[in-house]
């Protein structure tokens, strides 16, 4: 019997909160309504506006900034051989393309192109 009565009573509290939910969402609707003029504003347009401007958000701002693309790397025949003599010297291909300003995928076509790149092994 305890625990018929204890799921009538918390039946019961459920039934209130709910009711209290409800309350509130009402209240804070009204006050949230009331909002411009208690701060002096006609219209809620303006008070939206004037908290706008005071948090620095000037003017409409509908998503981010596009970012730039890098311009594109011109490989010539002259960096080509540059980054030969790179290669044969040692350096690695992220030292290269950032020594360059060109990708690493480019390094990597150009060791194809001078025929620089180890076979794979057939399994």
């Amino acid at each position: 019997m305890l625990t018929v009565n204890k799921i009538k009573q918390l039946a019961d509290y459920q039934g209130r909160i709910a009711e209290l939910q409800k309350q509130i969402e009402k209240e804070r609707a009204k006050e949230l309504a009331r909002l411009p003029e208690k701060f002096g504003y006609q219209s809620a347009k303006e008070l939206i506006k004037a908290i706008r401007a005071a948090s620095g958000a000037g003017g409409k701002r509908r998503g981010q900034k596009a970012l730039r693309r890098r311009k594109r790397a011109r490989i010539t025949a002259e960096m080509k051989d540059k980054i030969k003599s790179a290669i044969q010297a040692g350096k690695s291909g992220t030292q290269i393309a950032r020594d360059f300003g060109i990708s690493l995928p480019s390094v990597y076509n150009i060791k194809k192109a001078f025929g620089l790149v180890k076979a794979r092994k057939k399994k």
